[in-house]
């Protein structure tokens, strides 16, 4: 017997109608606020990552995917989506606003455990080519409003900002003279970090108590940085989406600067407990070589821990499952099964040769919210429905089931 590998998982029903219910959530908002489908390649150059997200990043040092190909090549499983949109965006041209989404696995060689596994799922937006705070309060009220129609509970919104680029490069100084101060009482890789990615040092769960003291981004940021994060927090009250101030938000890859943002809900604690983030991320196509900034924001959201934190759902996974009793009437009754699916409803059924006790014990399975049995009332032009909730039964005609389901 050949196993999964360990950090993979098998999403197979029950579970997978929650997954479906957030795919198709995400892709009816993104269609609903103008985001079109990006369908991005899985295998990367590895060159692209190492210089996009940042060759002193944990993801690149030590979580990677990476191989030579058998064309000499050094390849990488994707780690994340955005430096592969950004490079998308540039090869087709890389001009005006280009607003995307996009759904499926990334990979990263970690310590599997609750919300962290080394095949994961992300759903993700990107707003390419806005330098304004629009594109901020739309993607971070994009994130929060699908939460929200997924009934998420207890959602917090964390936001920050880090800056410019020389804003960072003042602050980064200061935050390494104190962190060399400290260095004694830093975790063996903070220490290793101090000179090359001092800021992710800030997001260290165990030195948490050590950095308490340090300084912050949000008390060195430029006329420029100040302003955009202002009018950000403005359009995120005007539009009531609420938040905190988190002056230790930064996020670990290397082409974030600005706005910073995390997502959180108190149906979902693990180490890692944010569902999600993002922000705005203008130097990362200069990094995989644009000859100009491209301003950009994005999120990316973990549907692992999104779907941990969803609540329960009794909603019908079919609207009706076709019982047969009998094989005499199996040509009607597919030729109607295909009728009933080309209305919009979701019907299933298995074309007889089993008793009718097996047939309903399969619909009790399915998930469907009623059964019409076809049967020698079929000849009349009926069948019988049974309300799989109630237990509520009738003869109806065959043009009514459909309205009989809409009640």
């Amino acid at each position: 017997m050949i196993s999964r590998l360990k950090g993979t998982d098998d999403i197979l029903p029950p579970e997978s109608a929650r997954w479906r219910r957030l795919l198709r959530a995400f892709d009816d908002l993104a269609a609903r606020y103008g985001y079109d489908l990006a369908l991005m390649p899985v295998l990367e150059s590895t060159e692209l990552f190492a210089r996009g997200v940042g060759a002193a990043t944990e993801v690149v040092e030590k979580q990677m995917y990476t191989f030579i190909d058998q064309g000499g090549r050094s390849v990488t499983l994707r780690p994340e989506f955005t430096a592969g949109m950004v490079r998308a965006y540039l090869e087709s041209g890389g001009a005006g606003f280009m607003k995307l989404s996009a759904a499926g696995p990334q990979f990263r060689y970690e310590q599997p455990q609750k919300g962290r596994r080394r095949q994961f799922y992300q759903v993700d937006l990107e707003y390419l080519g806005d330098p304004e705070a629009r594109a901020d309060i739309e993607i971070i009220e994009m994130s929060c409003r699908l939460l929200a129609e997924l009934g998420v509970p207890g959602v917090t919104l964390h936001i920050n900002s880090i800056g410019d680029a020389a804003d960072r490069s003042v602050y980064r100084e200061l935050l390494r003279d104190f962190l060399h101060g400290v260095a004694g009482e830093l975790s063996l890789d903070s220490r290793r970090r101090i000179d090359d990615n001092p800021l992710r040092i800030l997001d260290s769960k165990a030195d948490a108590a050590v950095v308490a003291a340090a300084p912050v981004p949000l008390d060195h940021l430029g006329a420029e940085a100040t302003a955009h994060f202002a009018a950000v927090r403005f359009g995120l009250d005007a539009l009531g989406v609420t938040y905190e101030i988190a002056p230790r938000l930064v996020r670990g890859l290397d082409y974030y600067n600005r706005t910073v943002f995390e997502l959180f809900s108190s149906a979902f604690a693990a180490a890692q407990s944010s569902l999600g983030g993002g922000g705005r991320y203008d130097p990362l196509g200069e990094l995989i070589g644009s000859r100009r900034p491209i301003p950009a924001v994005g999120v990316a959201l973990g549907c692992e821990r999104i779907v941990a934190a969803m609540p329960e759902t009794r909603e019908p996974r079919l609207d009706l499952f076709v019982a047969m009793a009998g094989d005499a009437r199996t040509a009607e009754a597919a030729a109607w099964v295909r009728r009933l699916r080309d209305a919009g409803l979701r019907v299933d059924w298995e074309g007889g040769g089993r008793s009718l006790k097996a047939q309903f014990k399969a619909a009790d399975r399915s998930g469907a919210r009623g059964v019409a049995i076809v049967g020698d009332e079929w000849d009349a032009g009926e069948v019988r429905v049974k309300d799989l909730a109630t237990g509520e039964e009738a003869a109806l005609d065959i043009e009514e089931v459909g309205e009989w389901l809409h009640r």
